[in-house]
């Protein structure tokens, strides 16, 4: 119930579009209901009556002609509108849960993402919301519409015969039982259901992405029975989920035939013994369907409910996913940034009973400064930079700012004030134009230009069939990696952030791509504050201060000529990639 409630909080805004909605529908619902009063009319008061063929006829022709300008002029219009605004209420309040699910997305933690599958959480933000359509159509606007059918149609039906309408509830009570004892059950198995079928999704999604592992394994055999595997437990969740709909459905419809079939043949001997006329008899049959389809559609309508049920408890469920980095209270707003970067006695670890992957770091970096980490793979130089702006934070200790902790800042103007070009950038399936735009949504396209000169990206950019308008595929997949790298640099010097960090950003390029990149890089790094973490030793000699990180522990800090006098850890790296150079 807690998810009906915070659904309908979504609602809301459209309460007065659903009342009129539902209005209309109850106009589109009564409408049939005239159908059993027409027969009864015409069979005792025009077919039986003593009335002469003219005015038989006459009657006839008259309720005809209304009956006519009711079904074939009113009712279209009113079937029209009623499809049509219970479609677009619906729909509009789908686009209002997505908007804020996707909001919600963008503020929860890296943490969040790297222990959930992606295809998870398109499941949840495509699937689950659109199952929650039919809360809205079925259960705030047909549910009741049906309900009010049944009523009108009981009251109509006791004005005709109390004893009657008596007999034709009779199974009611034995239905509403075996409903509350099937869909208890359902609401459970619809959302194993839905779960498997995320699964499914998320590995689907895993695979697809790494489609060109698989193939430089050649285990295209082995994923689709890993495939098979997953799509079985899913199949074993649906037939599960089937096969106790089934028994609903021929349990409940059983229940709704026997009431009509009690009726017809009590009526029919009231008919025989001259107690009932003939045209009560078929109207209040004709006014058993009206009773009785609409509780078969209350069955359809608890299915449908069931998983929307279902669906909304795994919506929450991610909007229940709490915020790690968040703003304090009175959050720090900077214009610029001088740079002046303070990492005090910092510890840090992924998760709480995961070991500390940095362990009391303490470094000093002036406005200007360029760094490197360097170190072997693991060592933390990544977690390091990645708690500046505030991916993670901290565990243990601070890192300050302009002598500004770094959770006193508001995140986007935080974030805002930092570039950082990673080894493997992603680019959206967009076009170049749109790519580099990122940087700062707001630049002209002339500004955009000088970015690409700047990363030297905007020679090969022309030379494309579209230009800047060429479309690069998902995670750019259309381009080389040195014409992504560039892009990516572009991005950066278009947003002109205060401080730049550099994460293996040349590593996996050839020679020819790299020379273009460092020029670029080196421009992009004057006069500004700059962490790089470097595989190649031989790009970072130049820079004011090397950090050599190992074990989540800074062990030497110096220049590259005071690193290689002391004969530590950096001179015996360095010296290792010289020897593996010359071999090559």
């Amino acid at each position: 119930m807690n998810s009906i409630k915070r659904y309908l909080q979504f609602v809301k805004p459209y309460k007065w579009q659903i009342t009129v909605t539902i209005v209309i529908g109850f106009i589109k619902f009564g409408i049939p209901l005239i159908l059993p009063l027409l027969l009864k009319y015409l069979i005792d008061d025009v077919i039986h009556s003593s009335d002469s063929l003219q005015d038989k006829t006459k009657h006839l022709f008259t309720a005809m002609g209304i009956a006519l300008f009711i079904f074939a002029v009113l009712r279209p219009p009113i079937e029209y509108y009623r499809q049509y605004y219970a479609q677009r209420i619906a729909n509009t309040v789908l686009y209002d849960l997505r908007k804020h699910i996707f909001s919600h997305l963008q503020k929860l933690s890296l943490r969040y993402y790297s222990n959930t599958k992606t295809g998870e959480v398109i499941s949840r933000v495509i699937n689950d919301v659109e199952q929650t359509k039919d809360f809205v159509i079925t259960g705030l606007m047909n549910v009741w519409l049906d309900t009010a059918t049944i009523l009108i149609a009981i009251a109509v039906m006791f004005s005709m015969s109390a004893k009657l309408t008596f007999v034709a509830l009779l199974v009611l009570p034995v239905y509403a039982v075996a409903v509350k004892y099937f869909f208890t059950r359902l609401r459970q198995l619809t959302r194993a259901r839905s779960q498997a079928l995320a699964s499914m999704q998320g590995y689907l999604h895993e695979r697809i992405q790494g489609i060109q592992v698989t193939r430089s394994f050649a285990l295209e055999k082995y994923e689709e029975e890993q495939f098979a595997g997953k799509n079985g437990e899913f199949l074993n969740k649906a037939l599960n989920h089937t096969n106790w709909t089934a028994k609903t459905f021929s349990s409940v419809n059983t229940l709704t035939d026997l009431g009509p079939l009690v009726v017809i043949g009590f009526t029919a001997y009231l008919v025989l013994h001259g107690q009932l006329t003939l045209g009560t008899m078929v109207a209040f049959v004709g006014y058993m369907d009206s009773l009785y389809n609409p509780l078969r559609r209350l069955v359809n309508s608890s299915t449908t409910l069931t998983q929307s049920f279902a669906s909304m408890d795994r919506v929450f469920d991610l909007l229940d996913e709490s915020y790690e980095i968040v703003d304090r209270p009175n959050a720090v707003v900077r214009k610029d940034l001088y740079g002046k970067i303070s990492f005090q006695d910092v510890s840090f670890r992924y998760n709480k009973k995961d070991a500390d992957v940095l362990k009391h770091v303490s470094l000093h970096i002036e406005p200007g400064e360029k760094v490197a980490l360097v170190g072997l793979s693991g060592g933390g130089k990544s977690s390091l930079v990645g708690l500046i702006p505030r991916f993670y934070d901290v565990t243990e200790g601070k890192i300050t700012i302009d002598d500004v902790d770094v959770r006193d800042y508001q995140i986007r103007n935080l974030r805002s004030h930092i570039g950082i070009v990673l080894q493997d950038n992603i680019l959206f399936s967009d076009t170049i134009m749109s790519n580099i735009l990122y940087g700062r949504p707001d630049a002209s396209e002339e500004e955009v230009i000088e970015a690409a000169k700047a990363a030297h990206a905007h020679d090969f950019i022309v030379g494309l069939p579209d230009g800047y308008d060429t479309v690069v595929g998902e995670r750019g997949v259309k381009l080389s990696g040195g014409q992504r790298q560039r892009i990516a640099i572009a991005r950066v010097f278009l947003k002109n952030p205060s401080l730049l960090i550099l994460d293996e950003a040349t590593s996996a390029l050839d020679l020819e791509n790299e020379k273009y990149i460092q020029e670029a890089l080196q421009t992009l790094a004057s006069d500004r504050t700059t962490l790089i973490i470097a595989h190649r030793l031989s790009t970072i000699t130049h820079v004011d201060k090397i950090v050599y990180v190992q074990d989540g522990e800074i062990k030497e800090m110096g220049t590259h000529g005071e690193l290689m006098e002391k004969q530590g850890y950096y001179y015996d790296l360095y010296h290792i990639q010289n020897l593996e150079y010359v071999k090559q």
